[in-house]
């Protein structure tokens, strides 16, 4: 394994630790800071927000620079934001830190899956993708129990202090084991012009197959997002697990995603489209059956694992298929990013319009399915509408 693709993993956990671990601190930085718990949902809902406009203008503005030194540059802003948080005296700094920590998330794994796929052969471009993932799905499993555990042993900041710590060393590995060669830009396009130049990435979004990717990755996530949003009201009021359980219960949904990470990028190095649309329709039936056995302890547990599986073994190849319709265009993979989050968002405020309406705390499950449906039917018109493979494009090329 190339030693850079370590080196994405390491960018990619330090900043899944920014996104994730928030939420096990936010009963102590409300009390610090003293704001509400809801004006502190904002730490984690604002950044949700600068995630999806972050990764479409950072992409855009840093497009035609070296994919090195903005991923070096990224991680400079997120060891920024995450210092700015650790030492901020009052909410509105602290959210602004937040702020400017979530300004590098959609651009870092948007140019790094480029990166990455640069460091191996063509026929393993997914799994190259989904190393760099692994960083954010072990940080999912972990940032949660982490925040809290150093949280309550030497205070929030500590925690911020530590993914700061994190983040420095992620850069000093970035700058010494990414190849230059890797992070340059060298495609042309068909007149001759950068083909990261910002005319020609918008170029791409004419594509029909870019669009139908992109509206199946905010369908997934959407769908597997809306319903893990309320499974903590599942396992307690349905299920009857108490409150203390679900934090290792959590675990088992992040255990999945990593697993689910690995073997969605094995697959589709063999055949993408099929990996895609055998994961999408997973998702839904486990979704549609963890709505019916949700009383049921032992199937609760199964089917949250299955969940994290089913959902992020779509992640590796909704990346490479999007940069190969576009061309190799880092605006592609930003907008994946992008899409993702506007989906979590779209899913959740389903499962929640749900549960206002008095349907019942497995009704986020139903709809979570339903939505995913939705995606397996867009990619499954995609899917038709290639009869024959987009050629990689020669920035996509692997070192062989």
């Amino acid at each position: 394994m190339p030693a850079g693709l370590i080196a994405l993993a390491l960018g990619g956990f330090g900043i899944g630790l920014t996104e994730f671990v928030i939420a096990g601190l936010l009963p102590q930085v409300a009390r610090s800071l003293t704001v509400s718990e809801a004006a502190a949902g904002w730490l984690i809902s604002g950044y949700a927000l600068t995630v999806v406009v972050g990764a479409l203008v950072v992409t855009a503005a840093t497009a035609a620079l070296p994919r090195k030194a903005v991923l070096i540059g990224l991680v400079a802003l997120f060891v920024a934001g995450n210092l700015l948080s650790a030492v901020a005296p009052d909410y509105r700094l602290m959210l602004l830190g937040r702020i400017v920590a979530a300004l590098c998330h959609g651009t870092f794994f948007g140019i790094g899956s480029l990166v990455a796929r640069r460091l191996v052969a063509p026929e393993r471009a997914s799994r190259a993708v989904a190393v760099m993932f692994a960083g954010l799905t072990v940080a999912n499993v972990l940032g949660v129990p982490f925040g809290a555990l150093v949280g309550e042993r030497w205070g929030w900041r500590a925690t911020f202090w530590a993914i700061t710590a994190i983040g420095v060393v992620a850069g000093i590995a970035l700058a010494a084991l990414i190849p230059s060669w890797a992070g340059t830009i060298d495609q042309a396009d068909g007149n001759g012009s950068s083909a990261d130049g910002l005319r020609a990435q918008l170029r791409a979004f004419r594509s029909g197959q870019v669009w139908l990717t992109l509206a199946a990755t905010a369908l997934g996530y959407g769908g597997m997002f809306g319903a893990f949003s309320y499974l903590a009201y599942t396992f307690t009021e349905v299920t009857g697990f108490s409150s203390t359980d679900v934090a290792w219960l959590l675990v088992v949904y992040g255990t999945g995603l990593v697993i689910g990470n690995v073997v969605g990028g094995r697959g589709a190095d063999r055949d993408r489209d099929r990996t895609l649309l055998v994961s999408l329709a997973g998702l839904a039936v486990t979704l549609a059956l963890f709505g019916l056995l949700a009383a049921s302890p032992v199937a609760s547990v199964v089917l949250v694992f299955l969940t994290g599986l089913f959902g992020f073994a779509t992640v590796p190849g909704m990346i490479t298929r999007v940069t190969d319709h576009a061309h190799g265009v880092p605006l592609a993979a930003g907008a994946n990013v992008s899409a993702s989050n506007v989906g979590n968002a779209l899913g959740a405020w389903l499962g929640g319009l749900a549960l206002s309406a008095g349907l019942g705390y497995t009704a986020p499950l139903y709809v979570g399915a339903a939505i995913v449906l939705a995606g397996l039917a867009v990619l499954a018109v995609a899917a038709r509408g290639t009869a024959r493979p987009v050629p990689e494009s020669a920035d996509l090329g692997g070192t062989g």
